[in-house]
């Protein structure tokens, strides 16, 4: 971003010399105008962002996550005022969101700029008003509301108005567009403004367009402008006549000083003869390496797209290097994303685990987990360290957690571990509650709440201290707080999924609440989600429940842990685990709750009905049944053993 804005300025200011040194050459006429139905990079340039496509510019980017972007727009010759100034100008643009669930968060501006002074008209969508905003001293500002609805997708015309005869009037009208579009009567900004008294100079006329965190693509479709003066106008430099000798003055007879000034006139034109051309090659030179390092911005963007914000951009080869060019000795896990590789990178002595997918497998998935976990800062959220695109390859670069993941640690005894390395109570007991307040954080205190989707033993990895981490973004959805959920696919892993998530699809935080629980479960028991006895599936929601149903609850703690727990606590641990994993999400409690629980917080007892709830479904499910079966196959087929599902 550095980069770029400082390379943005640059041009500008090669633009802005070399406009200036060329302007004071030439003159123009009193009346003055231009129309642009549509845009060429002739007599105008582009900053930042923008670009130029089919005859429109973009002044932001076109993204499916929400991101920042900015550019600029501006016509490449100055405008000379006079004190009896008239400008009146038109423009077409559009504000469109490329998605429906990201919060409109974009302003587009029209300014005068001057070396001093920057006038601009801005408009907000996300508040349907326009703000008048000049840059002096006194710091002045107008605002009003419009009825024409800024965050449409339909394009939308401008006239904006400026008669020095007129009282002095900055008038500013707005329409919808269409084939005939009419300028309206009334006008829906009108201020009092005397512009010569804030531009005395050149002025320089143009857009820029911004977002915050949003996927808005601002658009300008056409422009048109005419300026008029009664004193001689200059499109791009000086009013001041050439010296010329006028009849009847006398000429001075000096033959020494003229010899001077001959001399400095073919001394100035020697030199300016051959820094011209010198100047001209540095130009090219810079220019050509700008244009190289923006086209290469552009393919890295084009392979990738936008995502925000992101700690370090690796290289390929450091990565590469440090994984031991992905030896397979160096694999560490493997998840819906990809492959994990341990890495060490050698320079810095720092060790990481790098996330890796092919671009056209993964990109999705990929883009979800950097744009949501580089923006989130927890205690019990994996670090992200950075990223690399390159070689057609997606990479993330995490900090490495040495004890791995939680599944394997409780469950490495039956994997062949030793009875010595079970998992204590008293860790069980803090992955409990640092899962419930990541979860917290995630569901209640984030900006925009971020949705999971995938919480599991598998996806919660564990620090050299045994602390837990929440990983694997690769699923969740980010969401406004007063936002209602939206239905999509269904995604995640068996045997950890809401009844409801599987009937319709939709994902909410009660949906992470609901595998919050059966991780609870798990860690108190030391059983799977669903484990074969026989030639029967036992659901260990199911299994805890029939217990409790029998006031046998206690029973199903880990038989591992021989007792070396407080019964009190394992109690309140598996009521905890079956209300979260409550059938009926409304009966399940938040995580903010669950927290309060564990902290002993709050003085309420937990309440579980002793039989556990039927929920019904009803018919015409937005999931098929060989779409449940085909997922339940593929997770068999990958070792883990699937729900059995019924519905009423």
């Amino acid at each position: 971003m550095f980069l770029r804005t400082t390379t943005n300025i640059f041009i500008f200011f090669i633009f802005f010399f070399t406009t200036t040194a060329t302007s004071t050459l030439s003159q123009n006429n009193t009346n003055f105008s231009f129309s642009f139905p549509s845009f060429t990079l002739r007599n105008i340039t582009l900053l930042g962002d923008s670009f130029l496509r089919n005859g429109l510019v973009g002044l932001t980017l076109s993204t499916t996550v929400p991101a920042s972007s900015s550019g600029t727009l501006f016509f490449n010759h100055p405008i000379t005022t006079t004190p009896s100034l008239s400008l009146s100008t038109n423009f077409t643009f559009s504000i469109t969101n490329t998605t429906t669930s990201a919060t409109p968060s974009s302003t587009f501006s029209f300014f005068l700029n001057s070396s001093h002074t920057l006038l601009s008209l801005n408009f907000h969508p996300n508040q349907n008003h326009l703000t008048l905003d000049l840059n002096v001293s006194s710091n002045s500002s107008i605002s009003n509301s419009t009825s024409v609805d800024l965050s449409t997708d339909t394009p939308i015309t401008s006239w904006v108005d400026y008669h020095h005869a007129d009282k002095k009037k900055l008038q500013v009208f707005l329409n919808y567009s269409s084939p005939a579009t009419s300028k309206p009567q009334n006008p829906v900004l009108s201020v009092d403004l005397d512009l010569y008294r804030y531009f005395k100079d050149s002025l320089y006329l143009g857009f820029s367009g911004s977002t915050q965190g949003s996927t808005e693509l601002i658009q300008v479709m056409s422009w048109s402008l005419e300026f008029e003066s009664n004193s001689h106008l200059l499109i791009n430099g000086s009013s001041s006549p050439s010296s010329v000798a006028v009849e009847g003055i006398p000429v001075s007879s000096n033959s020494t000083q003229g010899s001077k000034n001959r001399g400095k006139r073919f001394l100035f034109g020697l030199c300016v003869a051959i820094a011209g051309p010198a100047f001209f090659c540095l130009v090219l030179v810079v220019l050509g390496y700008v244009s190289f390092l923006k086209w290469r911005g552009l393919r890295k963007k084009k392979c990738f797209g936008t995502v925000g914000c992101c700690p370090k951009e690796f290289g390929y080869k450091e990565v590469k290097l440090a994984t031991k060019g992905f030896h397979a000795s160096r694999v560490i896990g493997n998840g819906s994303f990809g492959t994990v590789y341990k890495a060490l990178f050698e320079s810095s002595g720092t060790i990481a685990a790098i996330k890796r997918s092919r671009q056209y497998d993964g990109k999705t998935e990929f883009l979800a987990e950097l744009s949501i976990i580089a923006s989130l800062r927890h205690k019990n959220l994996v670090q992200l360290l950075g990223w690399c695109v390159e070689k057609g390859e997606l990479l993330l670069v995490y900090e490495y957690m040495p004890n791995g993941s939680l599944d394997k640690v409780l469950y490495q005894e039956c994997e062949g571990g030793s009875p010595n390395h079970v998992l204590s109570w008293v860790h069980r007991i803090n992955i409990a509650v640092g899962l419930a307040s990541v979860l917290s954080y995630l569901h209640q205190e984030c900006e925009q709440r971020v949705i999971h989707r995938d919480i599991k033993t598998g996806n919660i990895l564990l620090d050299g201290s045994m602390n837990p981490r929440l990983g694997d973004f690769g699923l969740a959805k980010l969401m406004d707080h007063d936002k209602s959920p939206v239905s999509t696919l269904t995604a995640g892993t068996m045997g950890y999924l809401a009844p409801e998530y599987l009937q319709c699809g939709m994902a909410t935080e009660k949906t992470d609440v609901f595998s919050y629980g059966v991780v609870v479960l798990e860690v108190a028991c030391g059983r799977r989600p669903i484990e074969r006895e026989g030639q029967k599936m036992v659901n260990l929601v199911d299994w805890v429940w029939g217990l409790h149903s029998q006031g046998r609850i206690i029973e199903a703690a880990d038989r591992r842990l021989n007792g070396e727990f407080k019964e009190g606590e394992m109690k309140k641990l598996l009521l905890l685990g079956l209300s979260c994993a409550n059938p009926d999400s409304a009966q399940r409690p938040s995580m903010r709750r669950v927290l309060q629980i564990l902290n002993n917080e709050g003085g309420v007892s937990l309440v579980v009905p002793k039989e556990k709830p039927t929920l019904t479904f009803s018919s015409g499910l937005p999931l098929s049944l060989e779409d449940i079966v085909s997922d339940a196959e593929e997770e068999l087929n990958s070792g883990q053993v699937v729900c059995e599902i019924k519905i009423d």
